[in-house]
């Protein structure tokens, strides 16, 4: 996802389709079609889900990512440098908890949890009735949190390769389940799954980073770029807007001061706060958010990958009658195929 931005992009928002400015294209009045997503627990068999394949096939897809992301990585390119030196230093202080190594990782860092109940003292996370959350370790206390204060929780299938997003309430879940539903097999269990026509409002986006800028709020994830694809599906839907605040938990370790904010990317996504386990920084980022998805950013391989991209791109091309564009090839790890028997 760093590739070159073209001249012309295209870029999709709940509303417009936005083309090189001698066309601009409005969806509002085009018929929608729903795209039905399956949950990753659904099986047509009816057969029980198999909790120990999910994970086992999951652990192995990320690993396979993991190291495609090692193979591909430009050593000298600024933003691994700053990836590396985090990564680096956290294994060397034991900053991090399991899963280790934290390299291409988000990190699980020592004092998540602490980190998390300054998010849920937080006014905006306690007036929102709808936080979307990202499923990596370090902020499984946060899900925790959605849930035990009877919000509701948006979260996406790990990678996007099984679907889309799926909700989850505490009104679904027992205590002993709502512990389960906070981790990507109990989304797979227990969440509802949604396709790009469900009406929703996110009040909330809490999303995980390797470092973070608190002067100027720009971020840096693991590299994979699905954050911002997420982001950007969201933007597509109409669940949020730039109003709608954008929150990080790191070690303080990860706080850094050399993002160069001109370099960044137009689908970066900057944080308006930042949770550590020692302090609460408002960044008052002035940095533009993204304001849908870029498709002059996106991959052939990667949207191969992603199912729901294929549709909504389909979608699109299929109501405005126009080719989007694709971006330039990366090499991304081999997708392995989910045994049917699992659930």
């Amino acid at each position: 996802m760093d590739a070159l931005r073209l001249s012309h992009p295209f870029m999709v928002t709940a509303n417009t389709l936005k083309a090189p400015p001698f066309c601009t294209l409005s969806l509002s009045t085009l018929p929608r079609r729903c795209f039905k997503v399956e949950a990753a627990s659904t099986n047509k068999n009816n057969q029980p889900f198999d909790a120990a394949t999910f994970e086992a096939e999951r652990l192995a897809l990320d690993a396979e990512a993991r190291q495609a992301m090692a193979e591909a990585a430009d050593p000298k390119a600024w933003k691994w440098v700053i990836r590396k030196r985090i990564w680096d230093l956290m294994e060397a202080r034991n900053f991090a908890n399991n899963p280790r190594p934290v390299h291409h990782r988000i990190p699980n860092f020592v004092g998540a949890s602490v980190a998390a109940q300054k998010m849920r003292e937080l006014d905006v996370f306690q007036v929102a009735q709808c936080v979307k959350i990202n499923p990596d370790s370090p902020q499984k206390q946060v899900r925790f949190l959605t849930l035990s204060d009877g919000k509701k929780l948006l979260t996406p299938q790990p990678r996007l390769r099984t679907g889309f997003f799926s909700v989850l309430e505490s009104s679904m879940l027992t205590l002993d389940t709502m512990k389960e539903a906070c981790t990507s097999v109990g989304v797979a269990k227990h969440g509802r799954p949604i396709g790009l026509d469900e009406k929703i409002k996110v009040d909330l986006i809490v999303i995980g980073s390797v470092a973070v800028d608190p002067r100027t709020g720009a971020r840096l994830g693991k590299g994979e770029g699905f954050a911002e694809l997420e982001y950007g599906m969201l933007r597509y839907m109409g669940a949020i807007d730039d109003s709608t605040q954008v929150v990080t938990s790191v070690h303080d370790c990860q706080l850094v001061d050399d993002i160069p904010v001109e370099k960044l990317l137009i689908h970066d996504v900057p944080v308006d706060i930042i949770c550590t386990p020692t302090q609460v920084i408002f960044t008052h980022t002035t940095i533009p958010k993204p304001q849908g998805i870029y498709w002059d950013k996106l991959s052939p391989e990667k949207l191969g990958q992603i199912r729901i991209l294929r549709e909504l791109k389909k979608r699109i091309e299929q109501e405005t009658g126009k080719k989007l564009p694709t971006g330039p090839s990366e090499k991304l790890p081999p997708t392995a195929k989910r045994s049917r028997s699992r659930g």
